[in-house]
């Protein structure tokens, strides 16, 4: 075994004060990060002030941080800010809180149920495609979030939120905003400033709080089960833990932090399919052709999932490169040890979906858009690619995730394509990886399936 090393692992250096903390607080903080590990390898270090910064690039390594040794790790910066918002909800809680809260929601994922959220995915994706026009002009992206917050709030809440959509949309939009400097040590002192952007994201959480506690408050006082997700957390009693079920104010941070990431995430990851779509025309003949193939006149069914795997290989593509969870960081909270370094306790440890799955050693061609790489054995390891995370934080909707995007995908492909304006639109990093400006767009209808 090798001596471990005295100095931290090779990084970037600042050529002066504050360089690399403007940079990875920056919204081209991929642009930043991207590069490092071909020029300093699998072990990166940088300084953020007195803050310690290790990005791991290796999927070995990856996998200690998330799976072998994740006990040594709790949530990093972002996640801790995010608390401003969504309380101890799944995404931030931690140790046994988490562990209970998972044990709460986790059967409203089980595949059975979701398979049986299918109908209600196809249903409201015709529904919203009704609206489409041919030649019409739109923002794929927003197109994309009203039908996710859609599906979300009816299959998981039962909730119909079309007369809020717009209202949820500005306030998402404005709770987004104050997370673009998450990453920053001086995110603290920046949030007890009163400027304008702390006083927006204070009227967001209001109205995401009224919105919210209004669906609990109404399912309350109706009291009757209805079979979603929302009744089953009203009914639901950890009897591996205190026996207790959950507060209003439980309840709130679970489906607040659910309905959020149960539409962002797979509305960019739509919204970056339609682009490498439509910057393929090779590859989108090759989906209309299963689909055609597949489902001729009709539209999909929870049956058709596993019958569709180039549509799947399409999406799974898109979020190798353009994952809409991007970025992972976890704070040491002890002295740990990876490779050469021991690293000590406080240290943030950042592991990027972003830029491991652009690894030419385990991706060759890594940036060329392939889906036809899904379709044969490979052996990768494990952690090469990891859009939904890993470990017992792995996200709890991935299956939802799955077949949600291969049908609203299937559904909505089968009739129209999506001829994006730009022809490389900028991610913008902050929670989620979204297009920068939206992804202005035009739509046209499918020939064959012109109604």
């Amino acid at each position: 075994m090798s001596t471990l090393l005295a100095s931290a692992p090779p990084g970037p250096r600042a050529r002066f004060p504050g360089e690399l903390l403007a940079r990875f607080a920056s919204l081209d903080r991929l642009d930043f990060m991207a590069p490092l590990p071909a020029r300093y390898g699998d072990v990166v270090s940088w300084r953020l002030g007195r803050q310690r910064v290790v990005l791991l690039a290796h999927p070995d390594d990856i996998r200690d941080v998330l799976v072998t040794h994740q006990r040594s790790f709790t949530k990093g910066r972002a996640l801790q800010r995010a608390r401003r918002l969504i309380g101890d909800g799944l995404l931030t809680s931690e140790g046994e809180v988490h562990l209970r809260q998972r044990r709460l929601v986790q059967p409203a994922f089980h595949r059975a149920r979701v398979a049986r959220y299918a109908e209600t995915m196809v249903r409201a994706t015709v529904a919203h495609q009704e609206g489409w026009r041919h030649g019409a002009a739109v923002d794929i992206n927003a197109e994309m979030m009203r039908l996710t917050m859609a599906i979300v709030a009816e299959t998981l809440f039962g909730a119909d939120v079309g007369d809020e959509a717009e209202r949820v949309t500005r306030a998402l939009h404005d709770v987004f905003a104050s997370f673009d400097l998450g990453l920053s040590p001086l995110a603290p002192l920046l949030d007890r400033l009163p400027t304008s952007r702390q006083r927006r994201f204070q009227r967001a959480r209001r109205v995401l709080d009224e919105i919210v506690y209004g669906m609990i408050h109404a399912r309350r006082r109706a009291g009757r089960d209805t079979g979603d997700l929302l009744s089953m957390l009203l009914a639901a009693q950890d009897t591996e833990g205190d026996g207790r079920g959950m507060s209003d104010q439980q309840l709130r941070d679970e489906l607040l932090t659910l309905f959020i990431a149960g539409h962002e995430t797979t509305a960019n990851a739509l919204s970056w399919t339609w682009w490498l779509l439509d910057r393929h025309p090779e590859v989108r003949a090759r989906l209309d052709e299963e689909l055609d193939t597949v489902l001729a006149d009709r539209d999909p069914t929870a049956d058709d999932v596993g019958q569709l795997p180039f549509t799947r290989a399409v999406i799974a593509e898109s979020m190798r490169l353009r994952p809409p969870a991007y970025i992972v960081g976890r704070r040491a909270i002890a002295p740990y040890r990876v490779r050469d370094w021991e690293l000590p306790a406080g240290t943030l440890v950042v592991v990027s979906q972003y830029i491991t799955h652009r690894d030419p050693r385990w991706w060759p061609e890594p940036e060329r858009f392939d889906p036809a790489r899904w379709l044969a054995p490979d052996d990768r390891p494990r952690f090469a690619y990891f859009p939904f995370g890993g470990g017992t934080r792995v996200c709890v909707g991935e299956a939802f995730a799955w077949t949600e995007a291969v049908l609203l995908l299937a559904t909505l492909a089968r009739r129209w394509r999506v001829e994006v304006a730009h022809p490389d639109p900028r991610p913008e990093p902050i929670i989620t990886l979204r297009p920068r400006g939206g992804m202005p767009a035009r739509l046209s209808s499918r020939g064959v399936c012109q109604r």
